[in-house]
Order: structure tokens, then sequence, then C-alpha cells
């Protein structure tokens, strides 16, 4: 983490301040949480491109912005947006242009959220448990079929297929139209071989909405017991064409990724722990436990882009002038000592239960977290039931993370299903 005396016009002082320089491209989205949080609250940020924002790294001041309507997600409200100082090529700008509910404030949010709301019941999740159990033995089945000495990529061959074809039905996306769609998202993200550039990710972007938007009129012209078709039919007349879809977008793309470095940084948690493993294994401890303890200590979201300050906001000790973007570190608020205790930076899934951000708060508060925590619930103890001998596959070197400002996950979780020799 490099540290510039810089101005910020939204230090309290108004004089410099240091400005913490955040490069997705060359840290691991943790590596910086220690030191964040140390630098405070608060801290002015500068962004790739040279964008500067305010980054909030506890966990009752990010639950304060998550709750202050002073705080918008209408990106018309961001002074250096307006103004044209932030290009529109911006490689972040899809995520904070698009018409759903993380882009929408006050009543845009109740009216783009309330048709999904409906349809994305806690009575339609659980009814997806047996399938999400099939899945995931299909995939185990899978693995198993291989040499068990020889190293697997987990994440490719158990993390990221469970997920992605979860939601691909509960979404009703057609066999036919899943290849193309799990290319595209992957496009969307890019490769550890294979990065990719603002201009890729525009026209990934524009690709990835052209499907969704045929996935939309399939769904008009035959309907389903689906998602897709519940948002159709609940949402004509009170979501634009175009809301329609980047709600599609919302829920398909962030509702895997999120789901795939869940489970990834999960399984590597609790390798990399082997006390904490026995005493998931042992029933000592709930799976449901371990599934919070990972979402506090290593969220599959890694920081969150923007609200903007309606006027000025002291936040904090901080003065956050009208229009300077605030964002939200999930994997600091994780790591809070004030929240969690002097052993937040430790993975403990004995500790007593305390409240997390990871799913967002208040009227942002994901609504996928009941799919995520259920296929994470389901999936973790069957791994490690089916491969009682299952390790790293290189243990003296950590896998590196996935580049990228957003998202938290490992590029890859190279395992073994049982040692050589075993």
């Amino acid at each position: 983490m490099d540290f510039d005396s810089v101005g910020f016009e939204g230090t309290r002082s108004g004089s410099h301040d240091l400005r913490v320089r955040l490069d997705p491209a060359e840290h691991d989205p943790r590596s910086d949480t220690a030191a964040l949080c140390a630098a405070g609250p608060v801290v002015p940020v500068v962004l790739p491109g040279g964008v500067a924002a305010w980054l909030v790294t506890r966990h009752q001041a990010g639950r304060a912005v998550l709750a202050d309507s002073r705080f918008v997600k209408d990106i018309g409200a961001w002074r250096a947006w307006r103004s044209g100082e932030v290009p529109r090529s911006w490689p972040l700008a899809p995520l904070l242009t698009v018409a759903n509910m993380t882009t929408a404030t006050a009543g845009d949010h109740t009216r783009l959220r309330a048709p999904l709301a409906r349809a994305f019941t806690v009575r339609r999740v659980e009814r997806l448990r047996p399938r999400v159990e099939e899945l995931t033995g299909l995939l185990l089945d899978g693995l198993a079929a291989g040499p068990a000495t020889e190293p697997v990529e987990l994440r490719e061959r158990f993390a990221h297929p469970l997920p992605v074809n979860v939601i691909c039905e509960l979404f009703g996306v057609p066999g036919g139209r899943r290849d193309r769609l799990r290319s595209l998202c992957g496009a969307l993200f890019g490769t550890p071989a294979a990065p990719v550039g603002p201009a890729e990710i525009l026209a990934t972007h524009r690709e990835l909405r052209a499907a969704l938007s045929g996935l939309l009129e399939a769904k008009r012209a035959r309907p389903g017991d689906d998602l897709t078709s519940a948002l159709v039919a609940s949402g004509e007349g009170a979501l634009s064409a175009t809301e329609l879809v980047d709600t599609l977008l919302l829920m398909i793309v962030a509702g895997h990724e999120t789901t795939v470095n869940l489970l990834v940084n999960a399984v590597y948690a609790l390798l990399a722990h082997p006390r904490q493993l026995a005493l998931a294994r042992s029933g000592q401890v709930a799976w449901n436990a371990v599934v919070e303890e990972v979402l506090r200590w290593d969220p599959p979201v890694a920081n969150f882009p923007f609200r903007y300050a309606l006027c000025d906001v002291d936040l904090a000790g901080h003065t956050i002038r009208a229009g300077d973007p605030v964002m939200l570190s999930y994997t600091a608020f994780g790591r809070d000592p004030e929240q969690h205790g002097p052993g937040a930076a430790s993975f403990d899934i004995t500790r007593e239960p305390t409240r997390h951000l990871a799913f967002g708060h208040g009227i942002h508060h994901c609504l996928g977290a009941p799919l995520a925590r259920l296929e994470a619930a389901v999936a973790l103890p069957a791994l490690f039931e089916r491969f009682t001998e299952l390790a790293l596959y290189e243990p003296e070197r950590p896998p590196q993370r996935r580049p990228g400002l957003v998202f938290n996950g490992l590029r890859e979780l190279p395992v073994v299903l049982a040692p050589r020799g075993a």
C-alpha cells in the first residue's frame, strides 16, 4: 500500500492529508486491511485512474453509512462524474451506471427491489435444497472419478460450477444458453492469464446485456416457474426494459460470483486451519457457524463502490463534502477489533456470534443472502465428508488472490483428495 501526500477536498482540515493509493492489480484485497484500519475509520484513497474517494474501514462507521439517507447511490450526485473529471470509460463505470437496485435510492430502490423481493422468498430458496444437494453430489462424483493423489483445481471443478448451475436453474436459464452466459460472466472478470481492460469490460457488458435481454424475451413468450418469469410478470409496467435487464444482470452475475468466492475462501480457510476443520467435522461446531465466520473473516466482496454524499456529512471525525464518493471496505469491517474483539484477525469458528456486514445492512441487505448461505451449508460438509483426507496441494505456498477492487476470492485452489502414500 502506497501513501502519497496529496490534497483531498473532503478532508476535515482542508490541508494536505495522506491519501492511500489502492492498486487491485498489485495487491491482495485483504493485504492492506490492518494498515487501512490503523489509518482510521474513514480514509481518503486514490483508485485506479486517479479517481479520489473515501474508504470506510470500521464496522460502525460502515453501518452508519449504510443506514444514512444522506448517502445516496444515484451517480448523478457524484461531483467528479457530473463535471466529466471521471471518464465514462473508467473500468468501474458499468458497475455504477446500471439501472438496478444497487444504484438506486429511496423510492426508486423500493420499486426496483420489490419484484424480486416478492419472488426471491426464503420458501422458494429452501425448495432448492434437494437440488443443491443433488448438484453437489454430482460434482463430488466427478472429482472422485479422477486420481486421488493428483492435483485438482477446486475453484474450477467445484466452487464455480455449483453456484453457476444453481443460479441458472433458479432463473430458468435454458441449458442451451448457459455455456454462453458462463463464458460472458468469466470474460467480465477476466482470468489470471487474460486480464480485461476498460474496452473489453464495456464490450462484454453490452454482449451480456443483449444475452439477458434475449432471455427476458423468451420468458415473455413462454413463462415458466422461475425467477426470470416472475420478474417479467411482476416488473412489467413497474420497471423499464433497461431496468429489467440490469436487474437480471445483478442477480445472475453477482448471485454466482460472490458465492464462488464464499465457497473457495471457506475451503481454503478450513484447510489452512486444521484444528478449526476438525471441530466442524466432529460436529462440535455447526457448519452454519463456519459459514458465518468465513463471511466475517474473508468475505466474498472486498470493497463496494459507491455512495455519494448529498450534503456535507461528519463521519467519524471527517467531513465528507457534498458530491464526494464513499466506498465501503467489507474486508476491513470483518477484521475490525472494535466490533469483533482483539482476536478479529484470527479465523475462529468457535467465537461468539457477532454481527458482520458481509451481506450489507438496512434496505440494501443482499436479497441473495439465504441462497448463498444454503449453498455453502450444503456444499462444505458434503465436500469434507466425501474426501476425509482433502489437503492443499502446496500447503507452503498460499494461493494467489484474484486481482480486483470489488470481489475477494482466490485465483485457484489446487488440492489433492488424498495425499501421496495415503
